[in-house]
């Protein structure tokens, strides 16, 4: 036997008969046409019994506020990763290191932006979020050229109608400023920082290489008075002389596993590890240590040769920098200092 019906009425409320539950069900009628067809949709309304309850959730499907009536995002972040992830082209021509590394930065777009539609971001939006990476340019670079990689992909390989490329050109970004070479206070204080960060300075200072790179040596591309290193930009393999400062520095430190900062036996501390640690270390110095990076310290390595008397093609082999950017550096160094070398080659 039926209970009687409610007799609560509103304007496109439907109740239906439920006889596995024994009791009247209120429901929210919309009806509409397309392409001359009239077709209904019912979305139930849990009111447990409460009259209350009910009318608040009949004002939200009223008002189309209701979670019930959202459509979900198409075309999202998360779609286009999972795509480019799955394939096979994509990731066959890519190298396991690079894959790890665009890994990170879409790891944090589906956290923050997984459910968001592509087009909602906007170039102004864009730029906006790297002005706020600032103090980690390459992190800033980085995170553009992922973003103009999905979009890319997006538009050519799912045909998605996204419009312009709102990274295109943002790839490149860069702080205002150049990259301060460290002063000679703060290599002072480096007995204060961190083991890691200790390592890494003598690292990046000694190579001349990008951090990334410098970070991420291993213990057996230091062959004595030679070392191996890598172009990060170029991915070049070459043999470079080892400073006698490294090559004593190294041979000072107990090995922990095949990298020179070691997080295992296998595998090295990461670039992002590091840097959050020097920044940590970086606060304990004041403002006045504001301006410097981890970067700085490759700058300060052309400096330091420039004052030793090296050319710049002699520097440029050394830290495979551009020509441009020696002789924006060697302008930093110590006049005192380059005259010293100049007048000893009197000799």
């Amino acid at each position: 036997m039926k209970a009687p019906k409610p007799r609560i009425t509103l304007p496109r409320l439907t109740w239906k008969w439920r006889a596995h539950k024994g009791a009247w069900v209120p429901y929210y009628r919309i009806t509409k046409t397309e392409g001359g067809k009239r077709t209904e949709k019912f979305y139930r309304i849990d009111w447990q019994g409460d009259g209350k309850r009910l009318n608040a959730l009949y004002w939200e499907l009223r008002s189309g506020r209701s979670e019930a009536q959202k459509q979900p995002a198409k075309q999202t972040w998360r779609e286009c990763i999972e795509a480019w992830r799955a394939d096979h082209t994509v990731q066959r021509d890519l190298a396991v290191s690079t894959k790890a590394s665009y890994r990170r930065d879409m790891d944090r777009i589906m956290e923050k932006n997984g459910e968001k539609p592509m087009a909602r971001i906007t170039r102004p939006i864009l730029k906006a979020a790297l002005s706020k990476m600032s103090d980690t340019p390459r992190k800033a670079s980085k995170y553009a050229q992922t973003i103009s990689i999905l979009w890319n992909y997006a538009a050519t390989e799912l045909d998605w109608p996204l419009g312009p490329n709102p990274a295109k050109n943002l790839a490149s970004y860069k702080p205002a400023r150049e990259y301060e070479p460290w002063p000679a206070w703060m290599i002072d204080k480096l007995d204060t920082a961190p083991e890691n960060v200790q390592i890494a300075a003598q690292l990046i200072l000694g190579t001349g290489q990008r951090p990334n790179a410098a970070i991420g040596m291993k213990r057996d591309q230091f062959t004595g008075r030679t070392m191996f290193v890598i172009d990060e930009k170029s991915q070049e393999l070459f043999e470079a002389a080892c400073p006698a400062r490294l090559r004593d520095f190294i041979a000072n430190l107990a090995p922990r596993g095949d990298h020179v900062i070691a997080k295992n036996l296998r595998q090295p501390v990461g670039y992002s590890a590091v840097e959050k640690a020097f920044r940590a270390w970086r606060e304990t110095l004041g403002q006045k240590a504001k301006p410097f990076t981890l970067h700085g310290l490759r700058k300060l390595a052309i400096i330091e040769l420039a004052e030793a008397g090296a050319s710049d093609a002699e520097i440029q082999a050394v830290t495979n920098q551009s020509a441009e950017m020696v002789a924006y550096y060697r302008k930093r160094a110590n006049r005192l200092k380059l005259t010293h070398a100049a007048q000893s080659r009197r000799k």
